[in-house]
């Protein structure tokens, strides 16, 4: 029989975005491990870049949790599971504490963890002060744990700030202003780890270590105050995909994946064949659907539209009338053409109709479901681009908080296509229906809690 899980936690937000706080839970998660403490981190909101670096700093695989994406029953199940096994718990948080709905905060409240806040102070010193305050005592049900004052210019600067917190607002961390411990990024985010990194800079690994280093003696390395998780049963899935061979993408630029929606398909029973649409020049053998998620191909076009055995490839499993998902950059892979950043037009797969191209000011972003006719996903939308000469939609998303349209969603035969990025455990019977191809049985009541839990 299950029990209560404890486990010292701490959920790391901030009171906007750009504060730093994928550097300061990254230094910490690092600073732990390096005490040799298990630490798992998870990242609320859907990301794909900020959890590799926080997996990198930890050592261990980050996965999200969001109320509305993943539902209650996911993230109650996750943390228990992580509670059993760990020495400390991290959460980083999204945008502002209390932001979106629903938001951080809201996320720390109905699990009860103490949330600590990175301000970036820079230009200001008292006003920090009045801003904590403010974070601290907006929902008074919060466990709030103290602030984390970002990019300081001097020890004059954290004691301006210090002597102006009342008593019970701590100052748990200051962190310099040194542009040694900015992490790289580009137009979707963070880089990835593995990627080329400038041999005059620091390395990504040593960045962490620095930051790392810069905590040491502060309150914030201190354990945080252990959290009760209680278990959540979750019947397994249908095994609606026994047997079946899935093909997923993954290299360079395809490397959008959630973990959780792997597990899922190896739960529902299938065998997934991962292979390189940069560097291979055929499909795994005998495959019964395919999965493109998405990435950074506009970063690989070149190299993408050259390797014309793949793309051939993938237009014969298409003539087959095979089941195929492909999301955002995957949909891009697809089209006629990708217009990269640099304004040059590079052939892609030409399996749909449509050309992309890339945009440098506007991107799209935000929780958008998808109502498919197998059932209605709940995913997200992160791009900078935009396609047009497309197929006509047959449906579009349907945004979390907003009502006008969202993306469009493409359909020929059994591909499917779209801007989405789809989270399969929100709803894990459309998911097999969809890369089957196939009815399955009316779901279980697991999977009716996964698709409306709010």
């Amino acid at each position: 029989m299950q029990t209560t899980a404890y486990c010292p936690a701490l959920f790391l937000s901030a009171m906007a975005s750009g504060q730093g706080k994928t550097t300061v839970t990254a230094a910490l998660a690092r600073y732990h491990s390096r005490q040799g403490r298990r630490v798992v981190v998870f990242k609320t909101g859907p990301d794909y870049l900020d959890p590799q670096i926080l997996a990198l700093a930890s050592g261990a695989s980050v996965e999200p949790l969001d109320l509305w994406m993943a539902g209650d029953t996911f993230c109650r199940e996750q943390l228990y599971r992580a509670a059993r096994k760990a020495d400390l718990i991290l959460i980083e948080g999204a945008m502002g504490l209390y932001d979106g709905t629903p938001s951080s905060a809201d996320l720390a409240v109905a699990f009860d963890i103490p949330v600590a806040c990175v301000i970036n102070a820079r230009g200001m010193a008292q006003t920090v002060a009045a801003i904590g305050l403010g974070l601290a005592r907006y929902r008074p049900e919060m466990r709030f744990h103290g602030l984390v004052a970002n990019a300081l210019g001097s020890e004059r600067h954290r004691q301006l700030i210090e002597d102006s917190l009342p008593n019970d607002v701590q100052l748990l961390a200051a962190m310099p202003r040194e542009a040694r411990l900015a992490l790289p990024s580009r137009h979707l985010g963070l880089i990835q780890p593995g990627e080329a990194e400038d041999p005059d800079s620091l390395s990504l690994d040593a960045r962490l270590d620095a930051a790392a280093d810069l905590l040491e003696g502060q309150a914030l390395t201190e354990l945080p105050p252990a959290v009760a998780f209680e278990p959540q049963a979750i019947d397994t899935p249908p095994r609606a995909l026994a047997g079946k061979r899935i093909g997923v993408a993954r290299d360079a630029a395809f490397s959008f994946i959630y973990a959780a929606n792997t597990r899922l398909l190896e739960a529902m029973g299938a065998e997934l064949c991962w292979f390189s649409p940069l560097s291979d020049t055929s499909l795994p053998e005998a495959l019964d659907a395919l999965w493109l998620p998405g990435g950074y191909p506009e970063l690989h076009a070149a190299a993408l539209g050259a390797n014309h055995a793949m793309c051939e490839a993938i237009r014969h499993l298409d003539a087959r009338d095979l089941p195929i998902l492909a999301e955002c950059g995957g949909m891009l892979y697809l089209q006629q053409t990708l217009t990269d950043q640099d304004g040059i037009c590079h052939p892609m797969a030409g399996v749909l109709p449509g050309h992309g191209e890339m945009r440098t000011k506007r991107g799209c972003q935000g929780m958008q479901s998808a109502p498919l006719p197998e059932g209605e996903i709940r995913g997200h939308a992160h791009h900078h681009s935009r396609s047009h000469d497309t197929l006509e939609p047959i449906a579009y998303g349907r945004r979390a908080s907003h009502p006008a349209p969202g993306e469009a969603i493409f359909r020929r035969g059994r591909l499917t296509a779209s801007y989405l990025h789809l989270f399969f455990p929100s709803n894990p019977a459309a998911v097999a229906m969809l890369l089957s191809g196939e009815a399955i049985p009316t779901p279980s009541a697991h999977v009716e809690r996964y698709q409306h839990a709010e």
